[in-house]
């Protein structure tokens, strides 16, 4: 389902989504003329079950335009919303808002140090011992470079893992985490020049990881999120060619991401569909956000064990 009807901004991207009780879901995006436009902001919306919240401002900055909103329950059960503000990636300026009540209502926004944005795009992940990791990157001129933030007091402060980009020509950036099945952490990147995805590896927590390197799926350097679900499967919403972004497609894998089946296309029709979001919900269904065609955000549910949308 389509989160709008008819919007306040002509153009919209890169998505995030929470959910904040059973059923019930929170989305945000980035929305204006266009894409580094100065009047785009972070817009939010809810979901009862029934229906989507008309959508309201939840970030902006005057003269400036807004970035990669990302959604994310914290250890301690604080709903955080990480934005980004500045006129391209090269300048961004991390910003965080924190919610006790859902996304009803927020703190003020506070600056991050320079250089630390929290997620870059991706939602982060929660270890076992309340460490966060938020997978970041740095675009700067003909480098893009991924990193790993490690967060041990709910995201107060962070320190930065090592850079792991790949071979030179590589680039990789917004790194997607999920948790292997012997505990290591997998990041899943979009590459600028490969026309695939990379993977990396970390065995310490998320403090060191492996040099990126290709693995065997298709990528036009567009959004990648995943999952990893209870038994040890974890999933991707990616889109599946070298140049396009469409198809926007979902696959699974049972080696920690080294491979990947396809196994559903959400979006085959011609025109944008891409920077996903994807969650685990609480009845163990996949909830994903997308981009579609530019003009809006789409909502969907997917349940792992029939292979069909609810």
């Amino acid at each position: 389902m389509l989160i709008f009807d008819k919007a306040p901004f002509p153009q919209c991207h890169a998505s995030t989504v929470v959910e904040t009780a059973a059923g019930q879901f929170l989305a945000a995006w980035f929305g204006g003329k266009a894409e580094k436009a100065k009047d785009v902001q972070i817009w939010a919306s809810r979901f009862d079950g029934t229906a989507w919240s008309a959508p309201e401002v939840v970030g902006t900055e005057p003269g400036q335009p807004t970035w990669n909103p990302v959604l994310f329950r914290a250890p301690s059960g604080t709903l955080k919303l990480w934005y980004k503000a500045g006129p391209d990636p090269v300048n961004w300026t991390g910003f965080v808002r924190a919610s006790d009540d859902h996304g009803k209502t927020w703190t003020k926004p506070e600056l991050l140090p320079a250089g630390f944005f929290g997620p870059v795009r991706a939602k982060p992940i929660a270890l076992a011992d309340g460490t966060i990791l938020a997978g970041t990157s740095v675009e700067a001129y003909r480098v893009w470079t991924p990193f790993v933030d490690r967060s041990t007091d709910d995201g107060v402060t962070w320190t930065r893992s090592n850079a792991f980009p790949g071979k030179a020509g590589h680039n990789q950036i917004q790194p997607a985490l999920f948790v292997g099945r012997q505990g290591r952490v997998v990041a899943l990147m979009r590459s600028r020049l490969l026309g695939k995805v990379c993977r990396s590896t970390s065995a310490d927590g998320g403090k060191t990881f492996t040099p990126a390197e290709p693995i065997d799926v298709a990528n036009p350097s567009s959004g990648i999120d995943a999952v990893m679900l209870p038994g040890g499967v974890a999933w991707m919403i990616y889109n599946p060619t070298p140049f396009l972004r469409t198809p926007l497609s979902l696959a699974k894998s049972a080696d920690d991401g080294l491979t990947w089946q396809h196994v559903y296309d959400l979006e085959t029709e011609a025109g944008e569909f891409s920077y996903p979001a994807l969650i685990l919900t609480k009845a163990g269904l996949l909830a994903m956000t997308y981009t579609w065609r530019r003009t809006h955000i789409k909502f969907e549910r997917f349940d792992p064990a029939t292979g069909k949308l609810v």
